[in-house]
């Protein structure tokens, strides 16, 4: 028998989250690992061949991490499926801050006119 290696696999929305937890042969991929977990069963309309994946929070291919192709995986391992961004976090922070620009102006042109009267 192969050796083999505990791993999970999780993958959340906003609404409700999986974790599958799964013994992989020693040499397996991220992604194949994703892919032998079936996640695909709880949540049809994710494409687990083109997800970003990481592991604890570090995605994979950055921070000198190997791409999801080639990273094998590690006993304990948890593999992370991250879903795309709706907003852009740095547009979605310059129009906060533009919003609340607007509405302290809009507050010192009240105060202003309070005082005239």
């Amino acid at each position: 028998m192969a050796e083999t290696v505990s791993i999970e696999v999780a993958y959340a929305l906003p609404e409700r989250q999986k974790i599958v937890e799964l013994q992989v042969p020693v040499g397996t991929t991220a992604r194949d690992a994703v892919q032998l977990s079936n996640i695909v069963s709880y949540f049809p309309d994710l494409d687990v061949t083109q997800a970003s994946l990481g592991i604890f929070g570090n995605e994979l291919g950055g921070r000198g991490l190997a791409p999801a192709e080639e990273y094998q995986v590690r006993e304990g391992d948890r593999i992370e499926i991250y879903r795309g961004l709706i907003a852009d976090p740095k547009e979605v922070r310059r129009r906060r801050a533009e919003e609340a620009k607007q509405k302290r102006a809009a507050e010192k042109a009240a105060a202003r006119d309070d005082k005239s009267q």
